[in-house]
């Protein structure tokens, strides 16, 4: 079967803007960025005595002395007194060697806010010890019973979620016009944020800053539309608080493609960044759809959409869309 390509320009679609307050592009992406400069040293500074008096109190609780986890760790004593009152900026391995001798998971050391309550360390505790297809429907059940959404709103927030190529920004289009509701971008919202590209805010912020404009973005879609058709970034999923969000608030759609379609979809519509300066690039992309898929997995319903035309693809999202909901 011949390979079917997606051209968003031939789709007559149906696009809202999200309006947001004024503001001078500088202004936006400073809120969005990270401390900077002298800021950053302070923060540094406040992480280190964080993660010092947490060693601290995770040896208190268990009842050791700093001699005896300097024995049980072969880390120095004068080094983790230097740790412990925020001196010591240690490497990741001693930290694991002290992580080790505590007998507490390394990343119960490093994280970045504060102590966890006692009731979530219970509980993540518990979820840990179930298999798979266990903790999929505890993650259901606690959704249903403590996440407070209204299941008949989030199935009119339909969100279509797979990498570049996959055919989001087309079918998203003839979808909403098909639903008559409005079709948002979420790429595209981000720009209309910060005032500047995609490639300006990684330039110039991080990634980091991107993920803020990227959660903000989606926050603001869900309180302002009732209903709507949303294409996202191909990475949101990687951002587990946002893609947790989404798949909590919206009824989500993975839009699958082998990395051939991906490939050939994205060059057909002339962007050729893919293939430029990257002989890997194949590869590269097939590494990073294997590692997403088991996210991609969590939507709702998956769409494929090989060897397939827009028309026929978006036949199969309201077929399956329709019953589901």
């Amino acid at each position: 079967m011949p390979l079917r390509t997606y051209n968003a320009s031939t789709v007559g679609r149906k696009r809202d803007t999200l309006h947001v307050e004024e503001k001078e592009p500088s202004e936006v992406l400073a809120e969005s960025t990270s401390l900077r400069d002298g800021e950053d040293s302070v923060a540094e500074s406040d992480y280190l005595k964080r993660l010092g008096e947490r060693v601290r109190e995770t040896r208190a609780r268990r009842g050791m002395t700093r001699k005896l986890l300097t024995r049980d760790s072969g880390v120095s004593e004068r080094y983790l007194a230097q740790l412990e009152t925020g001196q010591g900026n240690i490497s990741i391995l001693l930290l694991r060697q002290i992580a080790n001798a505590l007998n507490t998971p390394l990343e119960a050391l490093v994280l970045a806010g504060p102590e966890p309550l006692v009731d979530l360390v219970h509980t993540t505790e518990f979820l840990r010890r179930l298999p798979a297809a266990e903790l999929a429907e505890a993650r259901r059940l606690l959704v249903q019973h403590f996440g407070g959404v209204d299941q008949e709103a989030r199935r009119g927030r339909i969100a279509l979620i797979g990498l570049r190529g996959a055919g989001k920004s087309t079918l998203g289009a003839m979808l909403a016009d098909r639903v008559e509701v409005p079709f948002l971008e979420l790429d595209r919202l981000i720009e209309q944020e910060s005032g500047v590209s995609l490639s300006a805010i990684f330039d110039l912020y991080g990634q980091s800053g991107f993920r803020r404009l990227e959660r903000r973005c989606l926050d603001q879609v869900i309180e302002r539309y009732p209903r709507f058709v949303l294409a996202t970034g191909g990475s949101l999923v990687s951002e587990p608080a946002t893609f947790e969000r989404l798949l909590t608030m919206c009824f989500t759609v993975w839009l699958r493609a082998t990395p051939e379609d991906h490939m050939q979809r994205v060059i057909a519509q002339g962007d050729m960044r893919p293939m430029a300066d990257n002989r890997e690039s194949m590869s590269d992309l097939k590494r990073i759809l294997e590692v997403r898929e088991p996210l991609y997995r969590k939507a709702d319903i998956t769409i494929d959409t090989s060897g397939s035309t827009a028309e026929e693809s978006l036949g199969k999202i309201l077929a399956r869309a329709i019953t589901s909901n």
